[in-house]
């Protein structure tokens, strides 16, 4: 179907939905790089107001990605919740911007309608918004999972702790764990990126953090980000899998890609479920994401970057996840550019997954050859945490010596729930209490070097 919207006098034609939806997104080099970027701000303005009359149910008759091409698509459509979609049904997406920004748009409201929700929509009303919309809609949604203890409660804020090692160093990887627990990082998970992602040293990586986890009766999880099959395969053997970790797309050939497929995370998530390792809860899946992953691997359709990465979501949330996060300036400056696409790139990725009722945290992160710099992280980590952020990944000094890029530092978890009251998981912030690590502790401050002795170290 043809579309036509007329700025400042020009008329400007667009050819289909995927290019409008591309049409009104912000700028950003991906799209550029794709071919499909607006032209000038005037066709991105005409691209919005054909958006702001759109009804809602369009993306429900007309799929961006072939329904018969695409198992995300089916996924997406065969699952939609019309019950919940109800309430908004007769909304064009002008309509349903102004909704969501009123008082009607409460928590509640919000968790009974996300099953409704299909990701092109959510995407749509994101590209009508400032990023003081997406900050205000976003931190009126809680989306709460559990585990060892319980994320996403209404006023804290958790981390995932990320202790790489080039060399995967069991040493290594113990002294920035400490590092980490004693700045009150590592609620949300404590998550090893392997350098080798052989079985064998998975085993040994998630014997590690679960030896040292239960030494200290730390209320958390570990996780080694290998591939879902391994986990399968570690399952099997005994290993002491909490987490199944995933990279995950928003098309069938982008998850092709990274070598899974829907089947495939149903089969993990149900060894996770059958494992039943948390104690509180048993959401057990871990999803990364990041705009730019289907562009780079040639398997967008043509569709915008932000779309997709929205259709992500609607992956991840078929398995119920503990956690999900966009791992928002980690591809390069050919998806995001700078430190501005960066910004507006993970409020928009925050408030979409919150939308559609994910878990929602964000790997505050660039690569050096990015412009960009810590600044821009102090402000995107800033916003995120007002805007309600579930989680925020840390890692030794800001700096991963493993993967060669800057994200958050242990420190920054601090300044964040220093400036804005927000508190660790309740579980979690009552272990760090009682070790004295935060407040009036009932128990004595643990002395590191005694700490590294039970880690296994020699202070």
């Amino acid at each position: 179907m043809t579309y036509r919207a007329t700025a400042r006098g020009e008329s400007f034609r667009f050819d289909d939905l995927v290019a409008v939806m591309a049409a009104a997104s912000p700028e950003r080099s991906g799209d550029q790089l794709a071919g499909i970027a607006a032209d000038s701000a005037l066709q991105r303005v005409a691209a919005r107001r054909v958006l702001m009359d759109l009804p809602l149910r369009t993306f429900l008759s007309e799929t961006l990605v072939p329904y018969e091409a695409d198992e995300v698509t089916r996924l997406i459509i065969d699952s939609h919740d019309a019950a919940a979609f109800a309430p908004v049904a007769s909304m064009t997406v002008g309509e349903f911007r102004d909704w969501l920004l009123s008082p009607a748009a409460d928590a509640a409201a919000l968790a009974a309608l996300a099953p409704g929700l299909v990701p092109e929509m959510v995407a749509a009303v994101s590209k009508l918004m400032r990023n003081q919309d997406l900050i205000r809609v976003a931190r009126k949604a809680e989306v709460v999972t559990a585990f060892r203890n319980t994320i996403g409660t209404r006023g804290t804020l958790a981390t995932r702790l990320q202790p790489n090692h080039p060399a995967d160093d069991p040493r290594g990887i113990a002294v920035s764990v400490l590092d980490g627990l004693l700045q009150g990082a590592g609620d949300a998970v404590i998550g090893i990126n392997p350098a080798s992602d052989n079985i064998a040293n998975c085993h040994a990586l998630l014997v590690a953090l679960d030896e040292m986890r239960q030494a200290f009766a730390i209320p958390t999880q570990g996780c080694v980000l290998t591939h879902v099959t391994n986990s399968l395969a570690l399952l099997e053997r005994g290993a002491p899998v909490d987490l199944i970790f995933q990279s995950v797309a928003g098309t069938q050939a982008a998850n092709e890609g990274f070598g899974i497929s829907l089947a495939i995370l149903a089969e993990a998530h149900g060894a996770g479920l059958a494992a039943a390792r948390g104690t509180v809860g048993q959401n057990c899946m871990y999803f990364e994401t990041g705009q730019g992953a289907a562009l780079s691997a040639d398997a967008h359709h043509g569709v915008d970057q932000q779309t997709l990465e929205v259709r992500a979501y609607a992956v991840a949330r078929a398995f119920k996840p503990l956690l999900v996060n966009t791992v928002v300036g980690f591809i390069g400056p050919e998806y995001l550019y700078d430190g501005k696409q960066i910004i507006r790139a993970g409020l928009e990725d925050h408030f979409c997954g919150k939308l559609m009722g994910l878990p929602m945290g964000v790997d505050v992160c660039y690569t050096n050859h990015v412009e960009a710099d810590q600044d821009d992280m102090d402000n995107l980590a800033t916003l995120l945490a007002q805007a309600g952020v579930s989680f925020v990944i840390t890692v030794p000094g800001a700096d991963d010596v493993m993967l060669g890029y800057q994200s958050l530092a242990f420190e920054d978890i601090g300044y964040l729930r220093e400036v804005t009251g927000l508190r660790p998981a309740p579980e979690f912030a009552r272990w760090l209490a009682e070790f004295g690590l935060a407040g009036q502790g009932t128990r004595a401050l643990p002395d590191p070097a005694a700490l590294a002795r039970r880690m296994g170290l020699r202070p």
